[in-house]
This record gives C-alpha cells, structure tokens and sequence, in this order.
C-alpha cells in the first residue's frame, strides 16, 4: 500500500475540511475500505490500484487511528489528529530552526512539551516537467523536547499562540527553501503569463543540461577545495595543533573584517590562533564555543581537536567542545577561515566566547594570524532550487489534495536586487495556489522583510521590496506582517522569531479565526491630504492611537518636492494622523516612512504595541 509521504503516522487533517486520501495498492481493481473515528468509507481501486476516499467535516481532537485495508493489504496510521493546518513557505527565515535563535529564545522553549503542535516538513525537491502528485518520504515530528529544535523557529511561536489560544491541534507543512526568489514558487502556466521566464522554463526541461551543470559544479568545487587543502601550509605543518609558539604570525583584532588589511582580497585560507587560560572549574561538564558568525567558512580546533566546521557564512558559530577535551590552564584555539568568493570577516556584535561550568571567557581582542593558501575565487554554484516553477512543482503541487487552514509565507530577500514588479508576482502566486488547492480564498500571511544592514546606509533595494510586499495586500484575504523592528543589522537571520510568530497569529486571529474587530498589525498609511506647507497622513489600523515607540519625537520621515530630492523632515502625530512638514521645501509633494534598508530609528507605533509598516505616498 503506498500513500503520499505526507500522509502518515502522526499527521494532522485538516477540520471542518474534506480530506481526500489517496493511494496505490498492489492488486487493480480491489475493494479499498478506509476506517477512521468508527466511519467505514469503501472504494474500488482502478485496473491500476489506484484509489481515492473522502473523508466529510473531521471535528477537532484526536489522536486516533487510521485503517486502510484492499485484499490482504493493510495499513495503520496511528497518533491521527484533526485540528488547523498552516503551511510555511519561502526561504531561509522560514525555514530557520528554533535551534538557531538558542541566543535570544533559549528560556522560551526550555522545557515546553506541545504534541499538539506538529510540523512535517517537504522534502526540499524540484521538477521542471511538470506538477507532482505525491511526496516519496517525510514524517510528522511533535513538538516534544526532542523534535522542537528542528521546527520552524516562525512557525512553531506562531502555532504555539494558536494552540493556547483556540485549543485545537495544530499542524504545521514547512515548504521552504534558502535563498529562493518568489518565481521559483509559481507554476509555469503563471510565470508564462507574467513573461520573462520563458528561456529559462525550456533550458530547465534539458535534463542532460541539469544534470551536466550540476556535475560541473560538483567536480569544479571538489577540484577547488582539493587545490586548496594540497596548498595550504597550515594542514602540512599542523598550525591547528596546541603545541608549537605562533612565532612570526600577524595580529588580528576579532572581530573584525579582512576589509581595509591585507588580507582583503584574499581568496583561499587564513589561519588563526588564540591561547586562552582555562580555570578547573570550566573543564567539567558541557563547554560551549561561540565564535559569531564567520565568512565563509571554517574549521574550528581546540587543542587540536576539530570541535566543529561551518561550510557557509550565514549561520552562527556554536560548537560543542567534547568532555576532556579543554584542560586547566593553557589551552590553544585554532580556526582555518576559507574565503571561498567574499572578503573575511570574524562579524562584528555577536558574541565570541567560551561558556562552562556557570563561567565565561571572552575571545574577543588579539588573535594571531597567518595565511595558509591563496586561490582564485571559487565560482558561484548553479541551484537548480532557484529556477523558475522548479519548486512549484516539487514541493507545492504535491500538497494540493491536503486540505489546509491557511499560508505563512517569509520571502523576499532573494529578490531585493529586483524589487520592480514583486507585488504582482505574489498576487500571481497566491491566486496560484488557491487555484491548486481549489478550496476557496484561504488566509496568506506574509512577513515584511526586517531591518538589515548598516543604519544610515543609503540602499534602498530591501525599503523598495517592503512597499512591493505591501502593494501585494490588493489581493484578498491576505495580511503582512511588519519584521521592521525585529531584525539585526549584522545578521541575514534575526533570532527574535517569538514576536514575529505572535504578529503572524494576530493577522490569523483576524483572517481565519473570525476575530474581525482585533487590532492585528501596526498602523497602515492609507492617503495623504496637503495642507499649505504640510502633508497630512492618515492610517488604518490605529488601533488605541497612534504613539512612538521610546516616547520620543517622530523619527524616519522624509519628503520631497518639485525637484525629485528627498530630505528629512519633522513629524508629529495629531490625533489619528501624522502631520509632516519640511521648512526648507515648500510645497512637499510626496512622504517616505522607514525608508532604508535598515532605518533603525522609525519609530511610530499603535498603543497596541505594533510597529508602523515603512511605506512611500509615490504612486
């Protein structure tokens, strides 16, 4: 008997829905009988096995079991629930285990035990020939002390206000994939419309280009690696060992970048040492590394020990050092950092510390430093996962027949280097997929991206895909909610996934669960009216009132006027709205809020507590 792999042991089904189950038994032709909650539902397979059930208007609870028998086949689902099914989609911040926000969430999660809530997440998969029908493996992991870790870090915070709030089990689908821009979520038929697409849609098709791409990439970086690791004089003489004096290395202040030092162009490998004096007390029990995060990549050594290694620059260093590894007094650390195509960096404000028995140590200061290997640069790899309609249909399309609550969706960040036109992509996408699922106008939820990068910096590619993300919201039953607070200027991956899940359940509470007076989101520009040497602003979702966030004065205004030129300008709230003026610039024709890739100092809020979305007046 084989099903699709989403269906099985553990599962979640959609309530108050028509769940159709599927399958293929052995023998064609055969009588299917599917018992579940006591209801015998009976089918005949086609000449090929081929079989499909309903099940009607599943009430919340469980678990129970699930029977399917054909002939001498049979097969038992166990620990079945019924509840509410959201499904995670984008890239690496949906994707971003709870694991990976230990630093700010730690306390959160110790502890916590909700078999209610359960993710299963889609085999990350693409096919450029056309819709799937099934997924080949998965499972349902609860979210126990040993499953919670590798939940969606977004969607578990999200699914856990649910769950107190509703009391119904709650089943999470994670379908996302790092770094993919939104066409690689809409099907072909969509993207054909749209247009542009349609050479790469056909060189996808080849499967021997595919496949020939991907062994080229495949040889020319184990070709590369192989080049390095025969040039680099650290592995040859050992320098990750603890014995031997650093004798003629450079200093290295850490953190810190390779930019504006000579090691700034440098492609290949850079060794760097450390020696740390470990009191006893640190040597018993776990010892923990942090070393922030690190480009590109790195070998991490203690006392010649390799304690851990990081193959790409986004996440953060945490290596456990095994028992009996450190020893009282001297110790040696060791890191070989591989600079594959980007300039070095140990990344400045994260932490860069050694944590054991309730003690830490500080590594930040004086590193030694000496190149090992100087290569070309490593050429960029082709992922497939990136191209157009690919995961569609891979890892959207075998979903289709699962019958779920609602979408959260967390992308964006891939297509910041083209925001133009990404509103009506994800209006595209989201009539796509209600189409594929064909069960009406369900609720799609979807993160705006957070605040990034140096404050001050004068791009503007991440505030011009926000106000794209917030034109998307034309399309119906669908809300956004603001990570322009929430983010780090240093990190691609912000930690603080609790407030953001908590925002994305408002935006649910409103949308799928009913609750239409509730103030889900901050305030909202919704038009502007002009008062002599003024702009007025009016919003929605104002909720108890319009305030600052820190009591101050209004902050991250800007206008411009007859010349095209944007200009910082003074604020203030009035009632429901936001008076802008500018005394230089008379008239003022248009408003930009939050306008920069990280403006950290936006700061208007409602009295709920819900920050402001960045937005322009610009047509």
């Amino acid at each position: 008997m084989k099903l699709s792999g989403i269906f099985s042991d553990g599962m979640v089904l959609q309530r108050n829905a028509q769940v159709i189950l599927r399958g293929q038994c052995s023998v064609g032709g055969q009588t299917v009988q599917v018992v579940f909650r006591e209801v015998i539902t009976c089918t005949d397979a086609d000449p090929s096995g081929n079989w499909e059930v309903q099940l009607e208007e599943l009430a919340p609870g469980g678990p129970d079991e699930l029977v399917i028998t054909a002939g001498e086949e049979k097969l038992v689902l166990r620990d079945v629930l019924v509840g509410d099914v959201w499904v995670l989609a984008g890239q690496s911040n949906m994707e971003l285990p709870v694991r990976r926000t230990l630093d700010r969430l730690a306390e959160e999660v110790r502890g916590l035990d909700l078999p209610m809530i359960r993710q299963f997440v889609v085999p990350q998969s693409y096919d450029f020939h056309g819709p799937r029908e099934n997924l080949d493996s998965g499972a349902w992991v609860p979210a126990t002390p040993e499953g919670l870790l590798g939940f969606s870090a977004a969607g578990f915070f999200f699914a856990k206000k649910i769950y107190e709030r509703y009391g119904v089990p709650i089943g999470l689908i994670q379908t996302a994939v790092g770094g993919t821009p939104i066409e690689a979520w809409i099907s072909e038929p969509t993207l054909r419309r749209i247009g542009g697409y349609e050479a790469t849609l056909e060189q996808c098709k080849d499967d021997a280009y595919v496949q020939s791409t991907k062994q080229r990439d495949e040889d020319r970086n184990g070709q590369w690696y192989a080049r390095l690791n025969e040039a680099d004089t650290g592995l040859r003489e050992g320098w990750h060992q603890a014995e031997g004096e650093a004798a003629g290395w450079s200093e290295f202040e850490v953190p810190g970048s390779w930019a504006g030092s000579e090691l700034e162009s440098l492609r290949g490998a850079v060794w760097f040492r450390k020696e740390i004096d470990v009191p006893v007390k640190m040597t018993v029990g776990e010892v923990q590394l942090a070393l922030g995060t690190i480009v590109d990549a790195d070998d991490t050594y203690v006392n010649g020990v390799l304690v851990g290694n990081t193959g790409y620059m986004y996440p953060p260093r945490r290596y456990t050092v095994p028992q009996g590894v450190l020893k009282p007094g001297k110790n040696t650390l060791a890191v070989r950092v591989i600079t594959t195509h980007n300039t070095g960096s140990f990344v400045r404000d994260m932490p860069y510390k050694l944590k054991a028995g309730g003690q830490e140590l500080d590594l930040r200061g004086p590193w030694k430093y000496r190149v090992g290997a100087v290569t070309e640069a490593l050429e960029p790899q082709t992922f497939f996962h990136y191209m157009p309609a690919g995961n569609f249909n891979g890892m959207i399309a075998p979903l289709r027949r699962f019958p779920i609550a609602g979408v959260l969706w967390y992308q964006g960040e891939s297509n910041t280097g083209q925001p133009a036109g990404y509103a009506d992509r994800f209006q595209a996408m989201i009539q796509d997929w209600r189409e594929t699922w064909g069960i009406g106008e369900f609720p799609v939820i979807a993160v705006q991206l957070a605040n990034f990068g140096p404050e001050g910096e004068q791009y503007t590619d991440w505030a011009e895909l926000r106000e794209e993300q917030r034109k998307g919201l034309a399309v119906p039953r669908s809300a956004l909610a603001t990570a322009i607070d929430l983010g780090e200027y240093n990190d691609l991956h912000p930690q603080d996934k609790k407030t953001l899940g908590e925002r994305l359940a408002l935006s649910a509470r409103r949308l799928a669960y009913g609750e239409t007076e509730l103030v889900a989101s901050g305030p909202m520009f919704a038009r502007m009216e002009r008062q002599g040497d003024a702009l007025r602003l009016h919003f929605t979702e104002v909720g108890g009132g319009l305030t600052t966030r820190d009591g101050n004065a209004l902050q991250g205004f800007s206008v411009y006027g007859p010349d095209g030129t944007f200009v910082p300008a003074q604020a203030f709230i009035d009632g429901d709205t936001v008076v802008v003026r500018q005394e230089q610039l008379n008239p003022p024709v248009h408003v930009r809020y939050a306008w920069s890739n990280n403006p950290a100092k936006a700061n208007l809020y409602n009295r709920e507590g819900l920050a402001a979305l960045p937005f322009t007046t610009e047509a």
